[in-house]
């Protein structure tokens, strides 16, 4: 399965939000559960209907985002 299959973003669940396919969690709450130091383990604890698999996807798919977002420098007028 292509990783990307199993995050899905609709827009009446969760706001549109990207999430794992079938459920309610958003890639947003994988992603900040480890960089407070959840494991994976932890996680698959906690949300027994994810798997190792969606877990990895949404980092993944976290990744590519930022990996592909644009980033516009304005000048402001002020000197510094």
């Amino acid at each position: 399965m292509n990783i990307h299959e199993l995050i899905e973003s609709i827009p009446e669940t969760m706001r549109g939000k990207p999430i794992i396919r079938g459920t309610r969690i958003p890639v947003e709450l994988i992603v900040r559960k480890m960089g407070e130091g959840a494991s994976i383990e932890d996680l698959l604890d906690g949300y027994p209907v994810l798997t190792r698999e969606s877990i990895q996807s949404a980092l993944i798919y976290a990744a590519d985002v930022i990996g592909n977002e644009n980033i516009i420098y304005l000048k402001t007028g002020t000197s510094n």
